[in-house]
């Protein structure tokens, strides 16, 4: 089985289920380029991780009156297997030995209108990283590439 960790926080809880809310609503409109997931030292703010969804969207499959042909189960298999890399990356990543918050970047059409709590942000790169690129997978719509940014730890 694949351990999950679940959020009990009602403040992580909303957050999140509204970050998921507008993002389903952006991707039906075709309207992500990208969503970044940045794990970051609390203390010094220094970003350690930077899983990176680079996605492409066929804007004209919604207008096609012949539907695009491809199962739900060869959908579901291919992120599972994305998935099974992902968690595969503790062989290789850093060990997280700092406490650490996480933030989501949504990379979007330019005129997009953001709801009100949301902010800019910037790319928050890592210096001094190993990029690592990770298998992507289709819908009938849209084609998702990941890779996985690190920090090189600095041996004392």
């Amino acid at each position: 089985g694949l351990t999950l960790l679940v959020t009990t926080d009602p403040e992580l809880i909303k957050y999140l289920n509204n970050v998921v809310d507008q993002l389903k609503d952006w991707l039906y409109k075709c309207s992500v380029q990208k969503l970044v997931v940045v794990i970051s030292n609390i203390e010094s703010g220094e970003v350690l991780e930077r899983w990176q969804f680079d996605i492409e969207c066929d804007k004209t499959a919604k207008d096609d009156s012949t539907p695009r042909e491809k199962s739900q189960k060869a959908i579901q298999d291919e992120i599972r297997s994305v998935i099974r890399q992902i968690t595969a990356t503790v062989t290789f990543l850093p060990l997280l030995e700092v406490s650490c918050s996480f933030d989501l970047l949504i990379y979007t059409d330019k005129d997009l209108v953001v709801p009100e709590k949301w902010e800019e942000s910037g790319p928050q790169f890592i210096t001094n990283s190993e990029e690592v690129r990770l298998r992507s997978f289709t819908t009938t719509i849209h084609k998702v590439n990941s890779m996985v940014a690190y920090k090189i730890p600095v041996n004392d």
